[in-house]
C-alpha cells in the first residue's frame, strides 16, 4: 500500500507521489510460527573497488545484472517509462535479479554512495500496495543516499500493471511468498553481500523503513527475520492484511452497496467543517487539526436533510454510511471486525475522496484485487459478490504468508532491536486505531524489554503516510539511528508541514509552514500558551490523562 513518512504503502499512497511528481515535470519459506533455519554465512566476496566491476557478482540466490556509476544530479528512473528524480549524490547503482525458486524473479537494487561519503550503514526500503515496481522504495533509497546510507529495495518479486494490480498472483504460490515475506529478506542479504564486496570497511548498522504495505513489510522483517535489521521504522502498517482487505470490502459495500448511500465528494466539506467546529479547539489551538480525533463526539446526524436530498445536507442513507465508516465494519453479530476512520479530515485531498467515497475508491480496488486473485482465482469477482463469513474464511488461508501482526517481538528485542511505529490520525486507508491496538499488544506480549524497545508516534492532521494539514515530514531514520547507537529512547520528534509536503519529503525546495512535536504515545502535544502555535518550541508533550 511512505521519512517514508509517506506514501507506502498501504498501497495506493504512491498515487499521492505520482500526482505530485507528474505536476513537477522535470523534477521529476516458512509459515509464521515455524522454526527458522539459519544458513551458514557465505564467505566474503573478493573486494571490488570499481562500481562497474560489481556486474556479474554471484549472489546466494542470483547475480548482479548491472552496476552503473550515477553522477550527482543525474535523473534516475527506477522503472522504465516512469518519472525519475535527480540523484542527490553520486552513487553506484547495482541491479540484481534473484531466483530463490524456479518461479521467482525478484528485482533488487542496491545504491552505494561513494566510499568517502558512506556512513557505514544500510537502509532497507519498503514497497507499497502489491509492489511490482521500484518507484516507492526508490523514494526512501534516494533520501538514504543523500545522508550517506547504502540503500536497498525490491519490486517484491513480480511485475504488475500498477501497485493495485494482483493479477500476477493466481497459481503462483512462490510469487505470493516472495511478496509476502521473502523478497525483503533476500534483498537484505543481497545488500550486505554487495556492501562487503564494495567497501573496505565493514557494515556498522542496518535499518529498514516502510509505510503502508511497507509498514507490513517492516513488521514482517522484525517478526520473521529479526537478524536482518538492527532497527525498524514502520508507518501505518497494513496488518493483518487478510482482515484489512476484508474490511475494505465491507467499507466499499457501506458506501456503494446502496445507491442512496453513495456520498458525493462535494459533500465531504460539510462533514469536515462540522467536525472541526465541534472538536478543533479542544486542544487549546484552533488550527484546522483535531489533536486526537478519537475523542471527538461529532455525529453526522446533525447534517441530515430536512426535505429531500440537497447539496448542503446529507440524506439519511448518507448519514448511515458515514456513521458506518466512523464506527468501522461489524460482523453478523454486531461485533467490531476492524476499526473505523476518524472525523476531521474528510474533505482533505487524498483522504476520503481517494480511499472511501470517490469514483474508483481504493478500498473497493484493493479488496477486489485481493479476493479476485489471492483468494478466489476468479477475475470476475466484485465486491457485489462479497459474503463476510465465506470470503473471510477463505482469505484467512493466506494469513501465514502475508499477515504480519504477531505481537511477539521478543527475538527482535532480545538482540537489541528497536522499533518505531507511526500513523496519521487522518489516514483514510488504514485506520489509525489499528496501529495503536498492535502497539498495545506488543507491550503486553513482548515483556518488560518491549517498554525500552518500541515507541509509537501518532500524527494529528496527517493522511496516509504523508501530507494533510498537520506537520508530517520527520526524520524517523535519524531517530532510529541515535537510539540504536545508545541514545535515549525517542519521546519527542519534530515534524514539519511544508507548502508542498512531497517536495519537503524528497528534500527538494519547499517552504516550511509549521512545525510541531510528535509525542511518544500516549502523550500529546500541548501549546504552552505563549509564542507562535506554528513553532514546535512552544509545545510540550503531556500525558492527556492529567489534563482537565
Amino acid at each position: 500500500m511512505a521519512g517514508l513518512p509517506g506514501p507506502s504503502g498501504a498501497g495506493a499512497h504512491i498515487r499521492g507521489y505520482k500526482a505530485t511528481l507528474l505536476g513537477l515535470g522535470a523534477l521529476t519459506a516458512l509459515l509464521a510460527g515455524c522454526a527458522q533455519q539459519k544458513a551458514e554465512p557465505a564467505p566474503p566476496p573478493p573486494r571490488i573497488a570499481q562500481c562497474e566491476g560489481l556486474t556479474g557478482l554471484a549472489l546466494a540466490d542470483g547475480k548482479v545484472e548491472a552496476a552503473t556509476s550515477v553522477a550527482a544530479g543525474k535523473i534516475v528512473t527506477p522503472d522504465e517509462g516512469k518519472i525519475g528524480l535527480p540523484a542527490p549524490a553520486a552513487f553506484c547503482r547495482v541491479q540484481a535479479r534473484l531466483t530463490p525458486t524456479p518461479s521467482s524473479s525478484i528485482r533488487v537494487e542496491v545504491w552505494l554512495p561513494e566510499a568517502g561519503a558512506w556512513n557505514g550503514k544500510l537502509l532497507g526500503a519498503g514497497n507499497g500496495g502489491f509492489g511490482s515496481n521500484m518507484q516507492v522504495p526508490s523514494l526512501v533509497m534516494r533520501g538514504g543516499v543523500a545522508k550517506g546510507y547504502a540503500a536497498v529495495g525490491s519490486d517484491m518479486g513480480h511485475v504488475g500493471k500498477s501497485d493495485v494490480d494482483a493479477s500476477w498472483a493466481p497459481g503462483q504460490p512462490e510469487k505470493v511468498r516472495d511478496y509476502g515475506w521473502r523478497a525483503n529478506h533476500l534483498a537484505a542479504a543481497t545488500a550486505k553481500r554487495v556492501i562487503a564486496a564494495y567497501y573496505p570497511a565493514p557494515l556498522d548498522a542496518s535499518y529498514f523503513h516502510g509505510c503502508s504495505d511497507g509498514g507490513r513489510e517492516a513488521l514482517m522483517e522484525a517478526q520473521r527475520f529479526p537478524d536482518d535489521y538492527d532497527a525498524i521504522l514502520a508507518g501505518a502498517p497494513a496488518i493483518p492484511w487478510a482482515r484489512l482487505a476484508t474490511a475494505m470490502a465491507m467499507n466499499d459495500r457501506a458506501v456503494f452497496g446502496n445507491p442512496d448511500s453513495a456520498l458525493p465528494n462535494a459533500k465531504l466539506p460539510l462533514l469536515q467543517k462540522a467536525a472541526l467546529a465541534r472538536c478543533d479547539a479542544r486542544d487549546g489551538v484552533t488550527d484546522g487539526v483535531i489533536d486526537d480525533p478519537r475523542s471527538c463526539d461529532f455525529d453526522p446526524g446533525v447534517l441530515t436533510c430536512k426535505a429531500g436530498d440537497q447539496p448542503d445536507c446529507l440524506t439519511p442513507a448518507q448519514v448511515a454510511a458515514v456513521r458506518a465508516l466512523y464506527r468501522g465494519p461489524v460482523d453478523g453479530r454486531g461485533k467490531s471486525f476492524y476499526p473505523g476512520y476518524l472525523p476531521g479530515m474528510e474533505a482533505t485531498q487524498g483522504a476520503w475522496d481517494l480511499w472511501l467515497t470517490g469514483p474508483g475508491a481504493q478500498h473497493g480496488k484493493f479488496s477486489t484485487e485481493f479476493f479476485r486473485h489471492f483468494v478466489h482465482g476468479d477475475p470476475n469477482w466484485t465486491t457485489k459478490d462479497f459474503r463476510l463469513d465465506s470470503d473471510f474464511a477463505k482469505a484467512q488461508a493466506m494469513q501465514g504468508e502475508i499477515n504480519a501482526d504477531d505481537p511477539n517481538l521478543k527475538p527482535f528485542f532480545a538482540k537489541g532491536g528497536k522499533l518505531i511505529l507511526y500513523h496519521g490520525y487522518g489516514d483514510a486507508a488504514i485506520p489509525p486505531q489499528n496501529t495503536i491496538d498492535y502497539y498495545q499488544r506488543v507491550l503486553k506480549t513482548s515483556g518488560t524489554r518491549a517498554a525500552g524497545s518500541v515507541r509509537l508516534f501518532m500524527m494529528p492532521g496527517v493522511s496516509h503516510c504523508l501530507a494533510g494539514p498537520g506537520p508530517n515530514v520527520f526524520d524517523g531514520v535519524g531517530a532510529l539511528d541515535e537510539w540504536h547507537r545508545g541514545g535515549p529512547a525517542p519521546d519527542r520528534l519534530t515534524a514539519t508541514k511544508f507548502d508542498n509536503d512531497y517536495l519537503g519529503f524528497l528534500g527538494l525546495p519547499a517552504k516550511t509552514v509549521r512545525t510541531r512535536p510528535l509525542c511518544a504515545y500516549p502523550q500529546v502535544a500541548r501549546w504552552t500558551g505563549g509564542g507562535s502555535t506554528d513553532d514546535a518550541a512552544n509545545f510540550t508533550c503531556t500525558d492527556p490523562s492529567t489534563q482537565p
